[in-house]
Protein backbone atom coordinates (compact mmCIF):
# COMPACT_ATOMS: atom_id res chain seq x y z
CA UNK A 1 0.00 0.00 0.00
CA UNK A 2 1.43 3.39 -1.01
CA UNK A 3 2.24 6.16 1.45
CA UNK A 4 -0.74 8.47 1.00
CA UNK A 5 -3.24 5.60 0.71
CA UNK A 6 -1.84 3.96 3.84
CA UNK A 7 -2.12 7.21 5.79
CA UNK A 8 -5.73 7.71 4.75
CA UNK A 9 -6.50 4.12 5.72
CA UNK A 10 -5.05 4.69 9.19
CA UNK A 11 -7.70 7.31 9.99
CA UNK A 12 -10.51 5.85 7.89
CA UNK A 13 -12.62 4.83 10.88
CA UNK A 14 -12.14 7.95 13.02
CA UNK A 15 -15.49 9.70 13.29
CA UNK A 16 -17.20 7.55 10.66
CA UNK A 17 -20.97 7.22 10.96
CA UNK A 18 -22.29 3.67 10.79
CA UNK A 19 -25.55 4.93 9.33
CA UNK A 20 -24.33 7.17 6.52
CA UNK A 21 -20.74 6.04 6.05
CA UNK A 22 -19.74 9.69 6.21
CA UNK A 23 -17.61 11.48 8.78
CA UNK A 24 -18.43 13.62 11.79
CA UNK A 25 -15.09 15.12 12.78
CA UNK A 26 -15.79 18.40 14.52
CA UNK A 27 -13.46 20.86 16.22
CA UNK A 28 -12.45 20.18 19.82
CA UNK A 29 -14.26 16.82 20.09
CA UNK A 30 -12.88 13.40 20.96
CA UNK A 31 -12.58 12.60 17.24
CA UNK A 32 -10.63 15.80 16.68
CA UNK A 33 -8.28 14.90 19.55
CA UNK A 34 -7.66 11.48 18.01
CA UNK A 35 -6.80 13.02 14.65
CA UNK A 36 -4.52 15.63 16.22
CA UNK A 37 -2.66 12.90 18.09
CA UNK A 38 -2.36 10.89 14.87
CA UNK A 39 -0.93 13.91 13.05
CA UNK A 40 1.60 14.53 15.80
CA UNK A 41 2.67 10.88 15.83
CA UNK A 42 3.11 10.67 12.05
CA UNK A 43 5.00 13.97 11.92
CA UNK A 44 7.33 13.07 14.78
CA UNK A 45 8.01 9.69 13.16
CA UNK A 46 9.35 11.68 10.20
CA UNK A 47 11.64 13.65 12.51
CA UNK A 48 9.53 16.82 12.35
CA UNK A 49 9.08 19.14 15.32
CA UNK A 50 5.39 19.73 16.05
CA UNK A 51 4.35 23.07 17.54
CA UNK A 52 1.01 24.81 17.90
CA UNK A 53 0.11 28.44 17.38
CA UNK A 54 -2.15 30.48 19.66
CA UNK A 55 -5.26 29.12 17.94
CA UNK A 56 -4.33 25.42 18.09
CA UNK A 57 -3.30 24.93 14.45
CA UNK A 58 -0.52 22.32 14.30
CA UNK A 59 2.77 22.93 12.45
CA UNK A 60 5.29 20.12 11.89
CA UNK A 61 8.62 21.72 10.99
CA UNK A 62 11.63 20.30 9.16
CA UNK A 63 14.30 22.86 10.00
CA UNK A 64 14.35 25.97 12.19
CA UNK A 65 11.63 28.41 11.08
CA UNK A 66 12.64 31.12 13.56
CA UNK A 67 16.24 31.22 12.38
CA UNK A 68 15.05 31.40 8.77
CA UNK A 69 12.58 34.16 9.63
CA UNK A 70 15.31 36.15 11.35
CA UNK A 71 17.46 35.75 8.23
CA UNK A 72 14.62 37.09 6.08
CA UNK A 73 13.96 33.76 4.33
CA UNK A 74 10.83 32.24 5.93
CA UNK A 75 9.78 28.67 5.33
CA UNK A 76 7.64 26.71 2.91
CA UNK A 77 4.44 25.20 4.32
CA UNK A 78 2.04 22.63 2.93
CA UNK A 79 -0.96 20.89 4.50
CA UNK A 80 -4.70 21.22 4.95
CA UNK A 81 -7.21 20.12 7.63
CA UNK A 82 -8.63 16.95 9.20
CA UNK A 83 -12.11 18.06 10.34
CA UNK A 84 -15.26 17.44 8.30
CA UNK A 85 -18.73 18.70 7.56
CA UNK A 86 -21.56 16.58 9.02
CA UNK A 87 -21.47 13.22 7.22
CA UNK A 88 -18.73 14.45 4.92
CA UNK A 89 -16.29 12.49 2.80
CA UNK A 90 -12.88 11.13 3.64
CA UNK A 91 -10.81 13.23 1.21
CA UNK A 92 -11.83 16.85 1.81
CA UNK A 93 -8.95 17.98 4.01
CA UNK A 94 -7.36 14.63 4.97
CA UNK A 95 -6.06 14.08 1.43
CA UNK A 96 -4.03 17.29 1.74
CA UNK A 97 -2.62 16.42 5.14
CA UNK A 98 -1.82 12.80 4.21
CA UNK A 99 -0.29 13.87 0.87
CA UNK A 100 1.90 16.42 2.63
CA UNK A 101 3.19 13.85 5.11
CA UNK A 102 3.76 11.38 2.28
CA UNK A 103 5.61 14.02 0.26
CA UNK A 104 7.93 14.81 3.16
CA UNK A 105 8.58 11.08 3.65
CA UNK A 106 9.45 10.79 -0.05
CA UNK A 107 11.80 13.78 0.10
CA UNK A 108 13.56 12.35 3.16
CA UNK A 109 13.90 8.95 1.50
CA UNK A 110 15.41 10.64 -1.57
CA UNK A 111 18.05 12.32 0.59
CA UNK A 112 16.72 15.81 -0.04
CA UNK A 113 17.80 18.53 2.38
CA UNK A 114 15.67 21.70 2.27
CA UNK A 115 17.54 24.97 1.91
CA UNK A 116 14.76 26.66 3.85
CA UNK A 117 12.50 25.19 6.54
CA UNK A 118 9.62 23.04 5.37
CA UNK A 119 6.45 22.36 7.37
CA UNK A 120 3.23 20.37 7.22
CA UNK A 121 0.20 22.14 8.73
CA UNK A 122 -3.04 20.80 10.16
CA UNK A 123 -5.53 23.65 10.46
CA UNK A 124 -8.23 23.35 13.10
CA UNK A 125 -11.95 23.93 12.42
CA UNK A 126 -11.66 24.55 8.68
CA UNK A 127 -15.18 23.39 7.88
CA UNK A 128 -16.90 25.39 10.61
CA UNK A 129 -19.28 22.47 11.15
CA UNK A 130 -19.52 22.94 14.91
CA UNK A 131 -19.46 26.72 15.38
CA UNK A 132 -20.69 27.96 12.02
CA UNK A 133 -17.71 29.88 10.60
CA UNK A 134 -15.54 28.18 8.01
CA UNK A 135 -11.74 28.39 8.19
CA UNK A 136 -11.97 29.53 11.80
CA UNK A 137 -8.46 28.31 12.58
CA UNK A 138 -6.83 30.37 9.85
CA UNK A 139 -9.21 33.31 10.25
CA UNK A 140 -8.36 33.71 13.95
CA UNK A 141 -4.68 33.12 13.21
CA UNK A 142 -4.63 36.04 10.76
CA UNK A 143 -6.98 38.27 12.75
CA UNK A 144 -9.72 38.08 10.12
CA UNK A 145 -11.95 36.64 12.86
CA UNK A 146 -11.48 38.45 16.19
CA UNK A 147 -10.71 36.11 19.07
CA UNK A 148 -13.54 37.41 21.26
CA UNK A 149 -16.10 36.77 18.54
CA UNK A 150 -14.73 33.29 17.86
CA UNK A 151 -14.75 32.32 21.52
CA UNK A 152 -18.37 33.45 21.87
CA UNK A 153 -19.65 31.33 18.96
CA UNK A 154 -22.02 28.56 20.05
CA UNK A 155 -22.50 25.04 18.76
CA UNK A 156 -25.78 23.22 18.35
CA UNK A 157 -25.82 22.30 22.04
CA UNK A 158 -25.36 25.89 23.14
CA UNK A 159 -21.71 25.51 24.17
CA UNK A 160 -19.42 28.39 23.31
CA UNK A 161 -16.12 27.78 21.60
CA UNK A 162 -14.43 28.96 24.79
CA UNK A 163 -16.28 26.30 26.78
CA UNK A 164 -15.43 23.66 24.17
CA UNK A 165 -11.75 24.58 24.31
CA UNK A 166 -11.68 24.35 28.09
CA UNK A 167 -13.53 21.00 27.95
CA UNK A 168 -10.77 19.79 25.63
CA UNK A 169 -8.22 20.78 28.26
CA UNK A 170 -7.04 23.93 26.54
CA UNK A 171 -6.56 27.43 27.87
CA UNK A 172 -8.15 30.40 26.14
CA UNK A 173 -5.92 33.01 27.75
CA UNK A 174 -3.62 33.40 24.73
CA UNK A 175 -6.13 32.40 22.05
CA UNK A 176 -6.04 34.80 19.09
CA UNK A 177 -4.06 36.24 16.22
CA UNK A 178 -0.49 34.94 16.04
CA UNK A 179 1.86 37.16 14.05
CA UNK A 180 4.88 35.13 15.12
CA UNK A 181 3.47 31.95 13.59
CA UNK A 182 2.49 33.81 10.42
CA UNK A 183 5.95 35.31 10.02
CA UNK A 184 7.39 31.80 9.69
CA UNK A 185 5.47 31.23 6.43
CA UNK A 186 7.10 32.39 3.22
CA UNK A 187 4.96 30.30 0.86
CA UNK A 188 1.94 28.09 1.51
CA UNK A 189 0.79 25.35 -0.87
CA UNK A 190 -2.41 23.44 -0.09
CA UNK A 191 -3.29 20.22 -1.89
CA UNK A 192 -6.99 19.38 -1.96
CA UNK A 193 -9.38 17.01 -3.67
CA UNK A 194 -11.29 18.89 -6.36
CA UNK A 195 -14.80 19.78 -5.21
CA UNK A 196 -16.35 19.74 -8.64
CA UNK A 197 -15.82 17.87 -11.88
CA UNK A 198 -13.62 20.09 -14.04
CA UNK A 199 -10.74 17.59 -13.92
CA UNK A 200 -13.10 14.61 -14.24
CA UNK A 201 -13.76 15.65 -17.83
CA UNK A 202 -10.06 15.88 -18.73
CA UNK A 203 -7.06 13.57 -18.86
CA UNK A 204 -5.34 15.52 -16.08
CA UNK A 205 -5.21 14.08 -12.53
CA UNK A 206 -3.85 17.35 -11.04
CA UNK A 207 -4.46 21.07 -11.53
CA UNK A 208 -3.16 24.30 -10.03
CA UNK A 209 -5.64 26.69 -8.38
CA UNK A 210 -6.08 30.24 -9.66
CA UNK A 211 -8.67 31.71 -7.31
CA UNK A 212 -11.55 31.13 -4.89
CA UNK A 213 -14.95 32.53 -5.72
CA UNK A 214 -16.48 35.08 -3.35
CA UNK A 215 -18.76 33.37 -0.88
CA UNK A 216 -20.66 34.06 2.31
CA UNK A 217 -22.99 32.69 4.98
CA UNK A 218 -26.03 34.53 6.27
CA UNK A 219 -28.53 33.70 9.02
CA UNK A 220 -32.28 34.27 8.63
CA UNK A 221 -34.37 34.26 11.82
CA UNK A 222 -38.14 33.84 11.67
CA UNK A 223 -40.39 34.24 14.71
CA UNK A 224 -43.71 32.45 15.10
CA UNK A 225 -46.06 31.30 17.81
CA UNK A 226 -45.85 27.84 19.34
CA UNK A 227 -49.13 25.97 19.31
CA UNK A 228 -50.73 22.56 18.95
CA UNK A 229 -50.39 21.08 15.47
CA UNK A 230 -53.72 19.25 15.70
CA UNK A 231 -56.05 21.75 17.33
CA UNK A 232 -55.00 25.12 15.90
CA UNK A 233 -56.97 26.29 12.85
CA UNK A 234 -54.87 27.14 9.80
CA UNK A 235 -56.19 30.70 9.89
CA UNK A 236 -55.00 31.09 13.49
CA UNK A 237 -51.47 29.80 12.96
CA UNK A 238 -48.30 31.90 12.99
CA UNK A 239 -46.03 29.25 11.51
CA UNK A 240 -42.47 30.41 10.74
CA UNK A 241 -41.82 27.25 8.74
CA UNK A 242 -43.72 28.90 5.89
CA UNK A 243 -41.16 31.71 5.84
CA UNK A 244 -38.36 29.17 5.90
CA UNK A 245 -39.93 27.38 2.93
CA UNK A 246 -40.16 30.68 1.10
CA UNK A 247 -36.49 31.37 1.84
CA UNK A 248 -35.42 27.99 0.47
CA UNK A 249 -37.24 28.39 -2.84
CA UNK A 250 -36.45 32.09 -3.19
CA UNK A 251 -32.74 31.45 -2.60
CA UNK A 252 -32.61 29.14 -5.59
CA UNK A 253 -34.51 31.62 -7.75
CA UNK A 254 -32.30 34.56 -6.76
CA UNK A 255 -29.14 32.54 -7.33
CA UNK A 256 -30.27 31.42 -10.76
CA UNK A 257 -31.22 34.99 -11.70
CA UNK A 258 -27.73 36.22 -10.83
CA UNK A 259 -25.71 33.31 -12.25
CA UNK A 260 -24.65 32.08 -8.80
CA UNK A 261 -25.31 29.15 -6.48
CA UNK A 262 -27.08 29.29 -3.11
CA UNK A 263 -28.27 26.73 -0.58
CA UNK A 264 -30.11 26.72 2.73
CA UNK A 265 -28.20 23.79 4.16
CA UNK A 266 -28.76 24.18 7.89
CA UNK A 267 -31.92 24.91 9.88
CA UNK A 268 -32.88 25.16 13.53
CA UNK A 269 -36.47 24.67 14.65
CA UNK A 270 -37.89 25.40 18.11
CA UNK A 271 -39.26 23.39 19.83
CA UNK A 272 -38.69 20.88 16.99
CA UNK A 273 -41.60 18.62 17.84
CA UNK A 274 -43.53 16.73 15.20
CA UNK A 275 -46.87 17.73 16.74
CA UNK A 276 -45.98 21.35 17.52
CA UNK A 277 -46.17 24.49 15.45
CA UNK A 278 -42.70 26.07 15.81
CA UNK A 279 -42.12 29.18 17.87
CA UNK A 280 -39.00 30.11 15.91
CA UNK A 281 -37.05 28.91 12.91
CA UNK A 282 -33.56 29.81 11.69
CA UNK A 283 -32.13 29.04 8.28
CA UNK A 284 -28.53 29.48 7.20
CA UNK A 285 -27.83 30.52 3.61
CA UNK A 286 -24.61 29.77 1.73
CA UNK A 287 -24.17 31.80 -1.48
CA UNK A 288 -21.28 31.80 -3.95
CA UNK A 289 -20.43 32.77 -7.50
CA UNK A 290 -17.68 33.85 -9.86
CA UNK A 291 -19.00 37.45 -9.99
CA UNK A 292 -18.75 39.18 -6.61
CA UNK A 293 -21.32 41.87 -7.44
CA UNK A 294 -23.81 39.15 -8.36
CA UNK A 295 -23.24 37.26 -5.10
CA UNK A 296 -23.83 40.42 -3.10
CA UNK A 297 -27.18 41.02 -4.83
CA UNK A 298 -28.66 37.72 -3.62
CA UNK A 299 -29.26 38.56 0.05
CA UNK A 300 -30.81 42.03 -0.52
CA UNK A 301 -33.15 40.40 -3.01
CA UNK A 302 -34.16 37.79 -0.44
CA UNK A 303 -34.62 40.40 2.29
CA UNK A 304 -36.93 42.39 0.04
CA UNK A 305 -38.97 39.35 -0.95
CA UNK A 306 -39.30 37.98 2.60
CA UNK A 307 -39.61 41.25 4.49
CA UNK A 308 -36.81 40.39 6.88
CA UNK A 309 -33.18 41.24 7.59
CA UNK A 310 -30.39 38.67 7.39
CA UNK A 311 -27.35 38.52 9.66
CA UNK A 312 -24.02 38.11 7.87
CA UNK A 313 -21.98 35.49 9.72
CA UNK A 314 -19.02 35.32 7.36
CA UNK A 315 -18.03 36.66 3.98
CA UNK A 316 -14.93 36.14 1.86
CA UNK A 317 -14.30 38.33 -1.15
CA UNK A 318 -12.92 37.03 -4.43
CA UNK A 319 -9.50 35.57 -3.57
CA UNK A 320 -6.84 35.26 -6.25
CA UNK A 321 -3.78 33.20 -5.47
CA UNK A 322 -0.38 34.62 -6.39
CA UNK A 323 -0.65 34.59 -10.22
CA UNK A 324 3.09 34.35 -10.81
CA UNK A 325 3.33 31.41 -8.42
CA UNK A 326 0.35 29.68 -10.06
CA UNK A 327 1.88 30.08 -13.52
CA UNK A 328 5.29 28.86 -12.40
CA UNK A 329 3.83 25.80 -10.66
CA UNK A 330 1.73 24.91 -13.70
CA UNK A 331 4.83 25.13 -15.88
CA UNK A 332 6.86 23.14 -13.36
CA UNK A 333 4.22 20.40 -13.51
CA UNK A 334 4.43 20.13 -17.31
CA UNK A 335 1.58 22.48 -18.13
CA UNK A 336 -1.23 21.16 -15.93
CA UNK A 337 -4.42 23.24 -16.10
CA UNK A 338 -5.03 26.27 -13.87
CA UNK A 339 -8.59 26.36 -12.51
CA UNK A 340 -10.74 28.32 -10.06
CA UNK A 341 -12.96 26.90 -7.32
CA UNK A 342 -16.16 27.77 -5.53
CA UNK A 343 -14.98 26.18 -2.26
CA UNK A 344 -13.27 28.08 0.53
CA UNK A 345 -9.89 27.00 1.89
CA UNK A 346 -7.31 28.03 4.46
CA UNK A 347 -5.01 28.86 1.55
CA UNK A 348 -7.48 31.56 0.56
CA UNK A 349 -7.50 33.06 4.05
CA UNK A 350 -3.70 33.14 4.13
CA UNK A 351 -3.58 34.62 0.63
CA UNK A 352 -5.98 37.39 1.66
CA UNK A 353 -3.64 38.13 4.55
CA UNK A 354 -0.71 38.60 2.15
CA UNK A 355 0.90 35.16 2.41
CA UNK A 356 2.18 33.92 -0.95
CA UNK A 357 -0.14 30.97 -1.53
CA UNK A 358 -1.12 28.38 -4.10
CA UNK A 359 -3.29 25.27 -4.37
CA UNK A 360 -3.08 21.92 -6.10
CA UNK A 361 -6.27 20.01 -6.91
CA UNK A 362 -6.54 16.23 -7.32
CA UNK A 363 -9.18 14.79 -9.65
CA UNK A 364 -12.50 13.69 -8.18
CA UNK A 365 -14.17 11.27 -10.64
CA UNK A 366 -17.75 12.19 -9.70
CA UNK A 367 -17.21 15.77 -8.58
CA UNK A 368 -19.20 14.99 -5.42
CA UNK A 369 -17.92 16.50 -2.17
CA UNK A 370 -19.20 17.09 1.37
CA UNK A 371 -20.74 13.64 1.03
CA UNK A 372 -19.76 10.01 1.72
CA UNK A 373 -19.64 9.62 -2.09
CA UNK A 374 -16.61 11.90 -2.30
CA UNK A 375 -13.74 9.97 -3.88
CA UNK A 376 -10.33 10.07 -5.50
CA UNK A 377 -8.65 7.13 -7.21
CA UNK A 378 -5.49 5.80 -5.58
CA UNK A 379 -3.51 6.51 -8.75
CA UNK A 380 -4.67 10.12 -8.78
CA UNK A 381 -3.79 10.50 -5.09
CA UNK A 382 -0.30 9.26 -5.94
CA UNK A 383 -0.13 11.72 -8.84
CA UNK A 384 -0.99 14.46 -6.36
CA UNK A 385 1.88 13.42 -4.08
CA UNK A 386 4.23 13.33 -7.09
CA UNK A 387 3.19 16.88 -7.98
CA UNK A 388 3.57 18.07 -4.39
CA UNK A 389 7.05 16.52 -4.11
CA UNK A 390 8.07 18.37 -7.28
CA UNK A 391 6.66 21.66 -5.98
CA UNK A 392 8.21 21.37 -2.51
CA UNK A 393 11.58 20.37 -3.94
CA UNK A 394 11.51 23.49 -6.11
CA UNK A 395 10.25 25.93 -3.44
CA UNK A 396 12.37 24.67 -0.55
CA UNK A 397 15.46 23.62 -2.52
Amino acid sequence: MSGVVRLLEEIAEVGRSRESGGYRRFAWTAEDATLRAWFRGEAEALGLEVVEDRVGNQWAWWGDPDAARAAGDPGVVTGSHLDSVPDGGGYDGPLGVASSLAAVARLRADGFTPARPLAVANFVDEEGARFGIACAGSRVLTGALPADRALSLRDGDGLTMAEALRAAGRSTSSYGRDDEALARIGTFVELHVEQGRWLADTEHPVAVGSSIWPHGRWRFDFEGEANHAGTTRLADRHDPMLQLAALITAAREEAAAHGCVATVGKVRVLPNGVNAIPSAVTGWLDARGADEAAVLRIVPGLEARLGTTAVEESYTADTAFDPDLARSLAALLDGVPVIGTGAGHDAGVLSSHGVRSAMLFVRNPTGVSHSPLEHAEDADCEAGVDALVTVLRDLAG
